[in-house]
């Protein structure tokens, strides 16, 4: 059976409780151990499919086509689990689920109530997702932060879980703020304190800390927080802020928390090797031979979390290269009435990535027209290859204002159409194309050179596509069709016979990269634009 680690935050969100469950899924791999990590979001969406990236941040794509948080990607890069649609389980599935079960009559005319029908159910989503990946330990992330309504039910069901394995099988982990005053020169406690206290009003005692810093913790610092917060003195661990966040779950495994989670879960294992991930990954990070500026033309930049796996991508295909990758963030309204030389100049390589909605996308185009004209490596992808698709239209095939119908739905030239299966979806969440898709990649290609294969499978989330009426017409001035799902003739890559390094997708790669294992298209892009930056 498999053992259970709940890890909770307190005092303030975004202290890192993904990177945490993530690292720590790394550690327990190293001791050889199998993990499985998912994420409990306490808000009443069904799924973040349908919430603006302002708002969530990047919606993170499965294989079997669910749209999750962005943490399951913070689980999949650090570790070789694998997600599905069961490892996110939000308030909205929860309640979905059991409200439907009473429609049924499957409750025997019983009052529906919080406890135990509502807290019953998030209870089987965990343990189904822990029977089905048969894994030894099941790392389990409860969003939110300690003292939220929404969160309470969350709560209360692992207390619950604890209560019913026992001793050794289930642990709890909390993430907590240890604030630095300046003026007062020293670390407060207090934010910790009270965040423990609310945890132990409803039941719970934290079995291991993990303190969030910016400057390093004492001995005596860590025996006060022990003491008032009644956890163990080795308990108190330091979660010091890091330059990359590759270097956490070296950080933690210095301080013995591997060590510690398996005795309190009476596991014995032999001692971790993370060796491997310290020379490859963390020495090409912190002393690379080479470094090349990328420039990110987005509609969502204002927001980090919303190309999150972008960015992290990049900076894999960097490592990859041996090579510090200079992120140069811009947004694509800028680019619309902007002296877009000077705001692309010194880019070794640009991208542009997903996304939805008419805004920003007369400037994306032109940072393609661009990066054609000039030679520079070009990367799209999603959206980026939808744009790429509209700008050699307009402006190689002469076909005046070719856009997609998503923009301008009484084009002339619709280069860019909804998905014949997709005119008939009335309800926006879960109805895109999602998940993982075969493709055919054709020899001789950039994309081919990439892969070293023929045969790939790639996770997709959009609604329009190529639109194939235009292929002949697209292919006599020089687009190259590199890949191509067969089952349907849908056009995946395009790339131009006369430009250096020019790849466009219509799949998301960014899911698929990890730090020791670069997404060949990535890894490729980031070696042209190292090229680029050499000439």
């Amino acid at each position: 059976m498999s053992k259970f680690i709940f890890v909770t935050g307190g005092v303030v969100s975004s202290l890192g409780k993904g990177l945490a469950s993530a690292s720590i899924g790394k550690m327990l791999e190293a001791r050889g151990l199998t993990t499985t990590t998912m994420k409990c979001d306490p808000y009443l969406n069904v799924d973040p499919g349908t919430m603006n990236p302002f708002q969530h941040g990047e919606v993170y794509v499965t294989d079997d086509g669910a749209e999750t948080d962005l943490d399951l990607g913070h689980y999949e890069r650090f570790t070789n689990a694998k997600v599905g649609k069961d490892s996110n389980i939000t308030t909205g599935k929860v309640y979905y689920s059991v409200i439907a079960k009473e429609r049924k009559g499957e409750y025997l005319g019983k009052t529906v109530q919080i406890i135990p029908h509502i807290t019953d159910e998030i209870k089987n989503g965990i343990r189904k997702v822990a029977k089905e990946r048969d894994v030894d330990v099941t790392i389990v992330e409860i969003g939110g932060t300690v003292g939220d309504i929404e969160s309470l039910p969350f709560l209360e069901a692992i207390r619950q879980m604890r209560w019913e394995l026992g001793t050794g099988y289930c642990i709890f982990i909390h993430l907590t703020l240890l604030p630095f005053i300046r003026s007062a020169g020293e670390h407060k406690t207090k934010p910790t304190q009270h965040s423990v206290g609310r945890l132990r009003e409803i039941g719970i005692t934290p079995d291991i800390l993990l303190c969030r810093t910016e400057k390093t913790i004492t001995k005596e610092q860590k025996e006060k927080i022990a003491l008032f917060c009644s956890v163990d003195r080795e308990a108190v661990i330091e979660a010091i802020d890091v330059k990359y966040i590759y270097e956490v779950p070296l950080h933690y495994q210095k301080q013995g928390l591997d060590d510690l989670i398996l005795r309190k879960l009476n596991i014995s294992r032999p001692e971790g090797d993370l060796h491997k991930w310290e020379d490859f990954v963390i020495k090409r990070l912190k002393s690379p031979k080479h470094e090349v500026k990328i420039t990110v033309v987005g509609k969502y930049i204002t927001l980090p979390d919303a190309y999150k796996s972008i960015y992290e991508s990049l900076v894999h295909g960097g490592i990859a290269n041996d090579a510090r990758v200079v992120i140069n963030k811009v947004d694509s309204e800028d680019l619309e009435k902007g002296n877009i030389a000077k705001i692309l100049e010194g880019s070794d390589g640009i991208l542009i990535p997903g996304g939805f909605g008419v805004r920003g996308i007369e400037g994306k185009i032109r940072a393609v027209e661009y990066a054609r004209e000039n030679k520079i490596p070009f990367f799209g992808i999603c959206l980026g290859m939808q744009v790429a698709t509209i700008e050699f239209a307009r402006h190689v095939c002469g076909m005046k204002n070719a856009n997609s119908k998503e923009f301008d739905p009484s084009t002339q030239y619709p280069v860019i159409d909804l998905l014949e299966e997709q005119k008939k979806v009335r309800n926006m969440g879960a109805s895109m194309r999602l998940g993982a898709y075969a493709c055919h990649v054709v020899k001789g290609t950039h994309s081919h050179k990439a892969y070293k294969k023929e045969n790939i499978a790639e996770r997709h989330r959009h609604r329009y596509e190529f639109n194939n009426h235009f292929r002949k017409d697209l292919e006599k001035k020089g687009v190259v069709f590199a890949g191509i799902h067969q089952e349907r003739n849908l056009v995946e890559i395009i790339e131009l016979k006369d430009h250096p390094w020019f790849v466009a997708c219509q799949f998301h790669p960014e899911f698929k990269s990890k730090p020791d294992k670069a997404h060949p298209l990535f890894q490729d892009f980031i070696a042209a634009s190292l090229a680029q930056r050499s000439k």
